[in-house]
C-alpha cells in the first residue's frame, strides 16, 4: 500500500490556504433561481470547505486567508472559530474589498451557480502576512488553486508553499480551477505549473489537468501520460478525478490504483471535491494509507452531494465510518 510520510510532531494536522466566503443555497430543490422563495446562508469557499471537512472528522486545522472588514467577513470568521479552526493566519482587509458570495440552485445537474467576486477579499492576501513559523506548526499545507489567480494572493500562495517546503510541511495542491477568474488557460497553466512543482500531492479532475497541460501537452487526454508529466520535482502523488468514473491515483514509485464512487442520490453537484480532499488529508495525517484516504475521500464526497449544503454536510468520523460500513455490508 502506498504511504505518504508526514512529520508527526506538529500541533496542526493541516493548514488550508485560500477562499472563505458565503454560500446562499436555494431553499427549494430543482427550482430555477428566478423562482425560488429565498436562500439559506452558510460559510463556503473551497478552502473553508476543506478546513471544515478535516475539522469535522476530528483533525486539528488552521487557516490562511483573507475576508473583508464587514458583516459577511465577521460571519465567516465567527463560524470557523466556533468550529474550532485556528485562525492565526486569517487576515481582515479594510481596503474596500468584499468577501465573495455565491448564489446556487439546488439541483443534481445543470445547476446554476452565480459567484460574486468583484474585488474579492481572498485575493488580497499578501506575502508579508504569510508566516513561516505558523506553517511550521502543521503536518501539511493545503493550497486551493483559486488563490493563484491574481496578485497579491498569487505571490503569497507561492511563498507559503516555499516556506512549507523549507520546514518539512507536506504540500497539497487542490487545483480548484475556476476559468472565469483567469484571463486565459495559458496564463493559468503557467502558474499552476509552478505550484505543482512545489507540491507533494496534486489533486484535480481531468478538465483541470487539461488546463495545466495547455502549453506542454495540448490535447492530451491520457491519464498515464499526464501522471508521468506531473510526477516530477517534489511531487509524489497525482490524483486524477473523473466524476462518476471514480479516480485514478499515481505514485512516483510506480504504484497506481483506481477508486470507484459510492453511489448516492445527489441533491447538488458541488462540495464533493472539497469533502474528498478533506477526508483524504485527514486519513493520511492520521497514519492511514493512500488507498484508505482515497476511499474515505470518495465516501465523504458522496455524503456531501447527498446533503443540502457544503460545510454543514461534511461528515463526522462516525458518520463516515457508518456510511462505508453500510456500503460494504450491502456489497456482500
Amino acid at each position: 500500500m502506498a504511504q505518504v510520510n508526514f512529520l508527526q510532531d506538529r500541533e496542526l494536522d493541516a493548514i488550508v490556504l485560500g477562499r472563505a466566503g458565503v454560500d446562499l443555497y436555494a431553499r427549494e430543490a430543482n427550482t430555477d433561481i428566478a423562482d425560488v422563495s429565498g436562500f439559506d446562508k452558510y460559510v463556503g469557499g473551497s478552502a473553508a470547505n476543506i478546513a471544515v471537512a478535516i475539522n469535522k472528522l476530528g483533525g486539528n486545522v488552521g487557516f490562511i486567508g483573507c475576508v473583508a472588514d464587514d458583516s459577511f467577513g465577521r460571519y465567516v470568521q465567527g463560524y470557523l472559530e466556533n468550529q474550532g479552526i485556528n485562525l492565526d493566519g486569517m487576515m481582515v482587509d479594510s481596503s474596500g474589498s468584499r468577501t465573495s458570495v455565491a448564489f446556487t440552485e439546488m439541483k443534481p445537474s445543470n445547476c446554476d451557480v452565480l459567484i460574486y467576486r468583484n474585488n474579492a477579499s481572498d485575493l488580497m492576501l499578501k506575502t508579508e502576512q504569510i508566516k513561516r513559523n505558523y506553517i511550521k506548526k502543521s503536518k501539511t499545507l493545503i493550497v486551493t488553486g483559486t488563490a493563484l489567480s491574481a496578485s497579491p494572493s498569487r505571490e503569497a500562495t507561492l511563498l507559503a508553499m516555499q516556506y512549507a517546503r523549507s520546514v518539512g510541511t507536506i504540500v497539497v495542491l487542490d487545483v480548484d480551477y475556476r476559468p472565469k477568474t483567469w484571463r486565459t488557460d495559458v496564463d493559468a497553466s503557467i502558474y499552476y505549473g509552478i505550484a505543482s512543482n512545489l507540491s507533494d500531492i496534486v489533486i484535480g479532475n481531468r478538465e483541470e489537468f487539461d488546463m495545466m497541460e495547455t502549453v506542454v501537452a495540448p490535447g492530451n487526454e491520457n491519464d498515464d501520460e499526464t501522471a508521468e508529466r506531473f510526477l516530477q520535482g517534489h511531487t509524489q502523488v497525482v490524483i486524477i478525478k473523473a466524476g462518476e468514473l471514480g479516480s485514478r491515483v499515481y505514485c512516483k514509485d510506480g504504484h497506481q490504483f483506481e477508486q470507484g464512487i459510492y453511489k448516492v442520490v445527489a441533491k447538488k453537484p458541488f462540495g464533493s471535491g472539497d469533502s474528498f480532499a478533506g477526508a483524504l488529508i485527514w486519513t493520511l495525517t492520521h497514519d492511514g494509507t493512500l488507498e484508505q484516504g482515497v476511499s474515505n475521500g470518495s465516501a465523504a464526497a458522496a455524503i456531501n452531494v447527498s446533503g443540502t449544503s457544503c460545510t454543514e454536510a461534511m461528515p463526522s468520523k462516525d458518520e463516515l465510518e457508518s456510511f462505508i460500513k453500510k456500503f460494504e455490508q450491502a456489497a456482500r
